[in-house]
């Protein structure tokens, strides 16, 4: 079985052209090292989706991790769910990932069946669902697309079912925006990334990972049917929101 705990070094090495952002091979090699030194509080955001699971997820019912990538946040719900009869599905639209992740998933025994399936989240179809995550995966969705998804979810949503969203987020006030952008660069900088992997990721980013504010999130849950939208975690510029079903 193939390992994912390889370091990142894929931007270290200057690149004559800087291509858009994948989810390729070489990505799912290091994913676990990428994320956990790329996005402030990620260790904490998946330790308490397990929280989440154990307290909303009900018998007979759904749950799905949609952007799954490895399965961090598979295996957290999937640890916590103490109901009966509860069937959970995995969705990423990168075979490398998906693969990464069955394998990462058949290591460990559970009584929740647990379907990894590489497809694309938009064409998802969602139906008595008790827990929905979205764990830095919408921001990867053209911004266009990201409020019907929404509405397909809550759609398929138990009532008093729960939906969270993570995200990498941007902000109007340009000041607010500087400080919070300087503060994540210095995170990674202490976590070892050069100058240049900072500047070549970016670059690799740009045009892939587009941010919302706070404001439009909240804006878009609503409009999606979701009530009480919480945000529950924040950490410069990266935050994550939890949205109810009435």
């Amino acid at each position: 079985m193939r390992k994912t705990n390889s370091s990142d070094k894929l931007f270290r090495d200057p690149l004559g052209h800087v291509v858009d952002f994948m989810f390729d091979e070489q990505v799912a090699d290091v994913f676990p090292d990428m994320i956990r030194r790329s996005v402030p509080g990620y260790d904490s955001i998946i330790s308490m989706l397990g929280v989440f699971a154990q307290h909303y997820v009900v018998p007979g019912s759904r749950v799905y991790d949609l952007g799954c990538s490895l399965g961090a946040a598979t295996l957290s719900m999937r640890r916590r769910i103490q109901q009966p009869d509860v069937s959970m599905f995995a969705i990423d639209n990168a075979e490398a990932m998906a693969q990464r992740c069955r394998e990462l998933l058949a290591r460990e025994s559970t009584a929740v069946p647990t379907e990894v399936v590489c497809a694309d989240v938009r064409e998802v179809q969602f139906e008595n669902v008790s827990l929905v995550v979205l764990n830095f995966t919408l921001q990867f969705i053209d911004t266009g697309e990201r409020l019907d998804i929404l509405r397909r979810i809550a759609d398929g949503m138990l009532p008093g079912g729960a939906l969270i969203v993570s995200e990498k987020v941007t902000f109007d006030d340009r000041s607010e925006r500087d400080r919070n952008e300087a503060l994540h660069r210095e995170f990674k900088r202490a976590n070892g990334y050069s100058e240049l992997e900072i500047s070549q990721k970016r670059a690799a980013l740009e045009n892939v990972l587009v941010p919302d504010t706070i404001a439009t999130h909240r804006q878009r849950l609503a409009q999606a049917g979701l009530i009480n939208v919480d945000m529950w975690f924040r950490c410069f510029n990266f935050v994550s929101f939890v949205a109810h079903k009435p």
